[in-house]
This record gives structure tokens, C-alpha cells and sequence, in this order.
């Protein structure tokens, strides 16, 4: 067993006090996902709902969802908005080789109107297709970023995707997030992990590759799908033309504000760019 220095011991609440994280919203970039997320306040007898405008600090989030629903989008999304900000990001790549998802970012930044003088040298980009022995050896993967997040002065961190860390050995998903998930909550990072879901996999449900491992682990988990309006009937329920693609939204849950749980349909325009529309239950009326 390794020597921590300290022995195991329960503190009152009262012992955390000096360690206890502010509740903040960190703008996502995507118009019309902040204000799903909430925190309330009570005034006498009253409870009163507040937005919070943005992922909840300091929280790790599962972006889970099968091809093309708009996963990378949302994790480009939400790096340029917070690096315009002045914020440095981190961006750990599994599956797209960094000059190609630097040409990316350039062309995001552009239909986003953001200046990439603004942002180039405030997102970091991790390259783990370069560097495969990052992909197969969690714990040195963690050692690096901790040293970059650190070093960098890193703010927020994205990896796209951890499904990609363990391809071919499933059943070792739950402890690679969780060493991942360690490493965000121990320099307060707020965290995007990217995940894919399987083809037999439901894809308004949570689980993804790994099983349900990985949002048993995370803090929130927002599930994007997609269905094809393949006929008429199916067209004309959604006031849609036939031959569309209907995206949808929805938070699975989340363990550090309150949140809206409804379906919410989900625009991606045709630069790429995505923004959260009405519930779905309004469409359907």
C-alpha cells in the first residue's frame, strides 16, 4: 500500500469549511445550454429557482451521444468561448491528429466570430495519437496533465474521447475514469469527457462504451441524439420536412445544481455551429 503520509481519519463538515469550491456557471458557448442549469436561494419562506448561466464550476461533464450529434462540436464550442474569455483551456485529443483539429478550431472560431489572434495561444492542445503510450497507460497520462494543467495555469479541460483510452479493454473503463476524474477534481478543473455510444446501445439512455461506468463516475451527464424523419408521418409529427435530421439534448442527470431534465431539440447550422432550442414537448403539442 502506498504511504500518503497521513493516517485515514472522519472530519466533521466543519473541517472542510476552508476547502469548500464556489458554485459558479462557466458559459458553454452554446446558446441556450447555460440556462438549463440552476441553483436556488431561499428568502424567508420562499425558495427561489436561480440560473446559474453555464456549466456548474468546477464539475466533471459526460458529452455522450452516437456519430454526429454534435459531441466535438460542443467540446470546440465551449474551449474557444472560455479562451476568448482569457481563460487557457486543455484540449486532449484521442482520435483527431492536433493539425487537424487545429484547422478546426480556426474555422470554428470564424463562424463564431471570435478572433484567432484572441484565442491561438490559450487553448493547449494534447496530442495522445502522437504519443500512444499516453493512451495505454492511464496513470502517465494523469501525471502529464496534472504537470500541463499546472504549469499552463489551465482552467478547463476537454478530452475527446475517452473512449478512445480504452479501446479493446471495456472492462477497464470504470478505473480509467475514475483516475481521469481524480485528476479534474484535484486542480478543480471544469471537465468535458467525450464519450461514443455502441450501435446496440440506446441512445437517449447514459450508458455509452464502458458501460455505465463512466456516469456513475462523472458529476453530469448530457446525452445528444439524432432521428432521421424518415417518412412523412414522422415528418409532419416534428413540422419537419421528410429526409431531416432531428437532433436532441437532454441532461441525465447532475450532482452539483439542479437542471432541467426535458428533452430540448438541438440546431447545428450548416458552419458547424450548435444552439439548444425548445423542449421537445412543445413541438409534440
Amino acid at each position: 500500500m502506498k504511504e500518503s503520509g497521513k493516517s485515514p481519519c472522519a472530519l466533521p463538515l466543519s473541517g472542510f469549511s476552508d476547502r469548500v469550491p464556489k458554485l459558479f456557471g462557466i458559459p458553454s458557448g452554446v446558446p441556450g445550454l447555460d440556462e438549463l442549469f440552476f441553483t436556488f436561494r431561499v428568502e424567508g419562506e420562499e425558495v427561489k429557482r436561480l440560473p446559474l448561466n453555464g456549466f456548474p464550476s468546477a464539475a466533471v461533464i459526460h458529452l455522450t451521444g452516437v456519430p454526429d450529434t454534435g459531441k466535438s462540436l460542443i467540446g470546440e464550442q465551449f474551449s474557444i468561448t472560455q479562451a476568448s474569455c482569457g481563460y487557457n483551456v486543455l484540449y486532449v485529443t484521442v482520435e483527431v491528429p492536433a493539425p487537424f483539429l487545429a484547422l478546426s478550431f480556426r474555422q470554428r472560431s470564424q463562424a463564431l466570430k471570435v478572433d484567432w489572434e484572441v484565442i491561438k495561444e490559450r487553448i493547449f492542445i494534447v496530442d495522445v495519437t502522437a504519443h500512444p503510450e499516453l493512451r495505454e497507460n492511464v496513470g502517465d497520462l494523469c501525471a502529464f496533465l496534472s504537470k500541463t494543467i499546472e504549469k499552463e495555469k489551465i482552467n478547463s479541460t476537454v478530452i475527446d474521447s475517452i473512449t478512445g483510452l480504452y479501446e479493446g479493454k471495456e472492462m477497464l473503463a470504470r478505473s480509467i475514469v475514475r483516475k481521469l476524474y481524480e485528476t479534474m477534481k484535484k486542480h478543480y478543473q471544469t471537465a468535458i469527457f467525450i464519450s461514443q455510444k455502441r450501435s446496440s446501445h440506446e441512445e437517449i439512455s447514459s450508458e455509452a462504451a464502458g458501460g455505465y461506468a463512466v456516469p456513475h463516475i462523472v458529476d453530469c451527464t448530457i446525452v445528444l441524439s439524432k432521428i432521421v424523419l424518415n417518412s412523412k408521418a414522422a415528418a409532419t409529427m416534428y413540422n419537419r420536412k421528410p429526409g431531416e435530421v432531428l437532433r436532441t439534448i437532454r441532461i441525465d442527470g447532475c450532482r452539483m445544481c439542479g437542471h432541467d431534465p426535458n428533452v430540448h431539440l438541438l440546431e447545428i447550422n450548416e458552419w458547424g455551429i450548435l444552439q439548444v432550442g425548445k423542449p421537445l414537448y412543445e413541438v409534440l403539442r
